[in-house]
C-alpha cells in the first residue's frame, strides 16, 4: 500500500486517559462523548479515538474499563455519527489486559490503539518536582500479542503507537515475527517530555524505519508547538491527529473550546498542505481490506 499524498484521514482523540472535566472541556458521557464526535466529523474528522471514563458522580477524571460504559458510549457515538470510524485505546497499567480485551469483545470497533513498547512516563513541574510519580507505561512482547490476538478475534486493526524510536524500530521486528501484518499502521507520539520531542526535523528520520508497506500518522503533544510539527507530516503525507487529549491550544496560541475547534484548525492545515480530508466511509473502505 502506498500512503496517498491527496487525502489525509483525520484522527479526533475525544477525553484522554486522566483530563479533569473539572478542569478541561473534555466529554465524559455518553451524550457528551457522542456530541464531542458529531462536532469532530462535522470539520472534517473520519476517525475518533476513544477512551472510557468512570460514570459515577465526581468520578469522571478516572478510566472504566466496564464493557457496559464502553458499550454505552460507543453506541451513543454510532448513532449520532452513523458511519464513523472508532479507534479504541487499549492502554493499561500492568499486565492485566483483561479489560482493554472485554471492551475490545463489547465495542468491536474498527480500529484499536496498541500501546508497542515500554516508556518511563515523566513530566517535570516547573520547580523540578515530578508532576505526578514516576511510572513505567510498561508493554512488554507477551502483554501485547495478547491484545494483538483480541483485536483480530473482533476484526479490529490494530494502530501502533510509539513514543519512542526503539518503539518505532520495533514495530518492525513484529511484524517480521508474523504478529503484524501489512500495512502496518504505526503512530509516531511525539512531545512526551520522555519520548520523542515535537520536533519536525525528526520525521523523515523516522519514516525511515517504518516496516515495509507501513501507514504512519503524527499524534502531537504539547502547546502550540505541536502546529508546526503537524504541517511538516501533513506535506510528508502522513496521516493526522488531534483532540483534547493532545492539545488544548489552537494554532494562534488561544486555548480551544471543543474538539470540533481542533479538527477544524487540522483540516485547514492539512489542506494548505495539498491534503484533502478522507470520508468515513473511503477510510472504513480501505480498512475492510486490512483487517
Amino acid at each position: 500500500m502506498v500512503q496517498s499524498r491527496d487525502t489525509v484521514r483525520i484522527c479526533c482523540a475525544l477525553t484522554g486517559v486522566l483530563t479533569d472535566p473539572r478542569r478541561h472541556p473534555v466529554p465524559v458521557t455518553p451524550e457528551q462523548m457522542a456530541r464531542a464526535a458529531r462536532e469532530a466529523v462535522e470539520a472534517g474528522a473520519a476517525i475518533v479515538h476513544v477512551h472510557f471514563r468512570n460514570q459515577a458522580p465526581g468520578m469522571g477524571h478516572l478510566p472504566s474499563w466496564e464493557p457496559e460504559v464502553a458499550a454505552a458510549i460507543c453506541e451513543a457515538i454510532r448513532a449520532a455519527c452513523p458511519g464513523v470510524v472508532i479507534n479504541m485505546s487499549t492502554g493499561v497499567l500492568g499486565d492485566d489486559v483483561s479489560g482493554p480485551v472485554g471492551c475490545l469483545e463489547r465495542v468491536r470497533p474498527e480500529m484499536a490503539a496498541l500501546n508497542c513498547g515500554s516508556l518511563n512516563y515523566l513530566k517535570l513541574k516547573r520547580d523540578g518536582s515530578w508532576a505526578w510519580p514516576p511510572l513505567l507505561f510498561d508493554n512488554p512482547v507477551g502483554k501485547i500479542e495478547r491484545l494483538l490476538e483480541a483485536m483480530r478475534r473482533v476484526g479490529a486493526v490494530p494502530e501502533c503507537e510509539c513514543f519512542d524510536t526503539g518503539i518505532v524500530r520495533s514495530t518492525a521486528l513484529f511484524q517480521r515475527a508474523g504478529m503484524l501484518r501489512p500495512p502496518v499502521h504505526v503512530s509516531f507520539v511525539m512531545g512526551v517530555a520522555s519520548g520523542m520531542p515535537a520536533k519536525a526535523a525528526w520525521l523523515p528520520l523516522l519514516i525511515e524505519e517504518l516496516p515495509p508497506m507501513a501507514r504512519w500518522q503524527l499524534i502531537a503533544i504539547g502547546q502550540e508547538e505541536v502546529w508546526p510539527l503537524l504541517r511538516r507530516a501533513a506535506e510528508l503525507g502522513g496521516d493526522l491527529r488531534t483532540g483534547l487529549e493532545d492539545t488544548f491550544y489552537l494554532p494562534d496560541g488561544s486555548r480551544a473550546r471543543s474538539n470540533g475547534e481542533l479538527v477544524e484548525a487540522l483540516v485547514a492545515l492539512a489542506r494548505a498542505a495539498g491534503r484533502e480530508p478522507a470520508s468515513p466511509a473511503e477510510v472504513r473502505a480501505e480498512l475492510g481490506g486490512e483487517a
